[in-house]
Order: structure tokens, then C-alpha cells, then sequence
């Protein structure tokens, strides 16, 4: 008995040591890379996969101007005629070599200035879309706000050295998976070549995009390289492999394309999409159904803890009144990663575009003002019905 005994308690030691090994193996390994900091973060949800330093606010050279892009298209009309002022002409650094007085419509002077990081294109869309420079910086600074950038401070539309002009990889990595969702700017930022009027000479500008990673990674669509002498090598970079889109930022790097590869790799290996909930699907403890689908980039050790939790509204509410049942919510080890709505299984709502199903920052503004909105309706319906107006 004492031998059975023995050789149990052998089979129970080593069973015991089994197991964390099991769990490590299941574990996503670690990496890093030789920036000085770096963000790797997952398009669609917003979620960072991985961060190094991913907060301290760094130099960021030309960088900068993927906030100078997204806010030109969204506040300029692309059609319209930049026209090259004083402050433009040969401003120091790349350039596109435009003329004194010469005009552009924004549209095509996006492109010199993404691809070739012309500075003196940065400074024709500023003063053109802002006014002056000084009130496309101000626009600059209130879209960092609004997109949760709490590390970043813009001085300049170009990213020349000046005073504090800094931002974080994880504050970039989200203002980058903010501005890949808009289709003009996507488009700009995978584009290997570009030929635009040139109103000076008998042939065209042609523009070649310096970022190598659209030629060395498969799948590469965007984003952005940046040097300076005090911010070193910087680069932004992006790619679409199965439908997933993942993005990576480095500050301060003298092996970026390899670093890049590599940690996309990693996000592309390590966290895949998995579907959670399809669009239509039936919501358990629920009669309703899914208003959209829902996906989320998870590590296979991560997926047995994502949760959901329905939470119905008020039928008195004015979203019900207009179809919206609740909303379906998403956690992931008790962390909030997103929602999506409810509605009836017959509803025509099934039918609309869907939203964005993740809270993440830079939805969040929008959110916000969606909410205002609603409550002001709800008090003008009040207002409207019992003749008590209380606004």
C-alpha cells in the first residue's frame, strides 16, 4: 500500500506541474522592439494589442501631419484650390518644391502631403482650412481632445521642432485607427504613386510614397514615416490580412520596417477577430434579437472570459418608443469592450447600416452628442405634449 501510495502522489506532482505549463503555452509570449516607444493596436475596436512606453509623450516629426490629413478632409471641401502663400513657399524640410501663388485643390495636395511629408503642403492646408495657422492648430489640439489624446500637444501642422510638440505611440496609434475609418484618407495613405497638375511645367507632379512597408509586408495599406534630428526615426504603419485591420507606431526606432513586421505579425498570430454575436442572432434570456454584429480581437486565452449582459430600456423611453430595445454589452474580464443594440426580431431597424458596436475614445465624443441630442428631444416632446416646457 505504502508503494501505490508513493507512486499516487509522484502521478499528482507531476500532474500539478503539468498544468501551469499548459497555461503559459495558451499565454500570448511577450516581444518588444528597439523604439523608444511603441503602440500595436487593433483598427476597429480601438483595443491596443500591445504598448511600450505606449504613453510618454515623444517627439513625433512628421507623424503630425496624419492630424493635419483628417482634419483638413473633415473640416475643407476636397475640390476646392489651396492657394501657396508666403508661409508655405520653400518652408524648410521635405517638400513638394510648390510655387509662390501657385494653387492646388486639397485633394491632391493631401497626397503630396502624405506621400512625400511636404511641409510646405502642410502649410497651405493649414492656413487654407483654418483660417491662419495658429486656428488649424487650435483645430488640431480641440480633435486631440475630443479623441481622448491626453499625451499629445500640436504646435505645428508639419511637425518641425517646436516647443512641447508632442504626442505618445498609444495616443497615436488611436488617432490613426480614428482617421483609417475615413475612406478618403485610407485611400490617400495606401497609395504607392500619385500624378497631379502641375501648372508650372509641361509634365505632371509624380509623387512616390516613402513609406517602403506598402512594398516590404504583404497586406500593408498606409500609414506615415517621420524624421527628425532630435525625434529620430518615426513610423506609422498599417495592414489588412483576413479581414482585420491592425496598425503600428513607433517613436524613435533605428530597425523600424523589421520592428514593424514583426509586431504586426504578432497582432495578426496572437489576436485574431473572433465573431462573439452575428447580426439577427437571437439574444439569450431575451425575445430579441442582435442589432449588429459584434467582433473582437482576442487571444485564445482570453475568449472564454468575454461575457454579455442585455440591458433593457424603459418602454416609456423615447428609444423604445422608436425601436431600440436595449443593448447587448461586452465585457472582457470585467472591463467594458463595447455594445450593440437590441431591437425586435421583425424590426426594420435590422436593416440599417450598423454603428460602431465599441466605446472606445474616439467614438466616445460622438456618443456624447448623439446623447445631448436625444435629451433635448425628449424634453422638446415633453414640451409638446403636456404644454409644461421646461428647456
Amino acid at each position: 500500500m505504502k508503494t501505490f501510495g508513493y507512486i499516487l502522489a509522484a502521478l499528482i506532482a507531476s500532474m500539478s506541474m503539468m498544468l501551469p505549463q499548459q497555461a503559459e503555452a495558451a499565454a500570448v509570449p511577450q516581444t518588444s522592439t528597439h523604439a523608444e516607444a511603441a503602440a500595436l493596436i487593433d483598427v476597429q475596436s480601438g483595443r491596443i494589442l500591445y504598448s511600450q512606453q505606449g504613453d510618454k509623450p515623444l517627439r513625433i516629426a512628421s507623424l503630425t501631419k496624419i492630424m493635419t490629413a483628417i482634419v483638413a478632409i473633415e473640416n475643407g471641401k476636397l475640390e476646392d484650390k489651396v492657394k501657396v502663400g508666403q508661409n508655405a513657399y520653400a518652408k524648410e524640410g521635405s517638400s513638394i518644391y510648390l510655387r509662390l501663388g501657385e494653387e492646388m485643390t486639397l485633394h491632391n495636395m493631401l497626397y503630396g502631403l502624405m506621400l512625400r511629408s511636404g511641409n510646405d503642403a502642410a502649410t497651405a492646408i493649414a492656413e487654407d482650412v483654418g483660417g491662419s495657422l495658429d486656428g488649424f492648430v487650435f483645430m488640431m489640439n480641440q480633435k486631440a481632445q475630443e479623441l481622448g489624446m491626453k499625451n499629445t500637444v500640436f504646435r505645428n501642422p508639419h511637425g518641425l521642432e517646436a516647443e512641447d510638440h508632442r504626442s505618445s505611440a498609444n495616443d497615436m496609434a488611436r488617432l490613426t485607427a480614428y482617421a483609417l475609418k475615413n475612406p478618403v484618407f485610407a485611400e490617400i495613405v495606401k497609395t504607392k504613386m500619385k500624378k497631379a497638375p502641375n501648372p508650372n511645367e509641361k509634365w505632371d507632379y509624380t509623387w512616390m510614397n516613402k513609406n517602403k512597408m506598402l512594398s516590404l509586408y504583404e497586406g500593408a495599406d498606409g500609414v506615415k514615416t517621420g524624421y527628425t534630428k532630435m525625434a529620430k526615426r518615426c513610423l506609422v504603419s498599417s495592414a489588412t490580412r483576413n479581414g482585420q485591420q491592425l496598425a503600428v507606431v513607433t517613436l524613435n526606432d533605428g530597425d523600424d520596417w523589421a520592428d514593424h513586421s514583426r509586431l504586426l505579425d504578432y497582432g495578426f498570430k496572437y489576436y485574431g477577430i473572433d465573431e462573439i454575436i452575428n447580426k439577427g442572432d437571437a439574444v439569450q434570456g431575451t425575445p430579441y434579437v442582435a442589432g449588429s454584429s459584434f467582433k473582437y480581437p482576442a487571444a485564445d486565452a482570453e475568449r472564454a472570459n468575454i461575457t454579455m449582459n442585455p440591458v433593457l430600456l424603459d418602454a416609456n423611453s423615447l428609444p423604445y418608443r422608436l425601436g431600440e430595445r436595449g443593448s447587448l454589452q461586452f465585457t472582457l474580464n470585467g472591463n467594458s469592450i463595447g455594445s450593440i443594440p437590441l431591437y425586435d426580431k421583425d424590426s426594420p431597424r435590422l436593416k440599417w447600416p450598423e454603428k460602431s458596436a465599441f466605446g472606445t475614445q474616439e467614438t466616445d465624443f460622438y456618443h456624447s452628442s448623439y446623447s445631448r441630442f436625444l435629451a433635448f428631444v425628449q424634453t422638446l416632446v415633453k414640451a409638446l405634449f403636456t404644454g409644461t416646457p421646461d428647456m
